[in-house]
């Protein structure tokens, strides 16, 4: 086998390994906002759950049409996706999850337990 070919397919393989994790990273941010109730979007003091779901949802779109369609998901929709969800996941669910705890439940002197 040439070198060439052997460096294209393993180019390859690993740009569809990234795109499958990003794809995996875009249906874990729309399963976990599907999961939440629409008022812990408005106690956390976020957007709203409508426009959350829409955008992990077109997130969701693009990386599984990327896929299909054989592109590696990395282009300058598939970087979008991957953002979207991303700031969903790092900044929206967190903040979802201690609203939906009530603040300071199970809060000891020296931290949560």
């Amino acid at each position: 086998m040439d070198g060439k070919i052997l460096i294209a397919y393993v180019t390859s393989g690993v740009y569809l390994i990234l795109g499958l994790v990003a794809l995996a990273l875009e249906l874990w941010a729309f399963a976990d906002c599907l999961r939440h109730r629409p008022t812990l979007f408005v106690a956390a003091s976020k957007r709203t759950k409508t426009f959350w779901l829409a955008l992990t949802g077109v997130a969701l779109a693009i990386g599984a049409l990327t896929l299909l369609t054989g592109g590696s998901g990395l282009g300058l929709f598939g970087i979008a996706a991957v953002t979207a969800s991303c700031v969903y996941l790092a900044d929206v669910r967190p903040a979802l999850r201690e609203a939906g705890s009530g603040g300071n439940r199970n809060v000891g002197p020296y931290g949560p337990w």
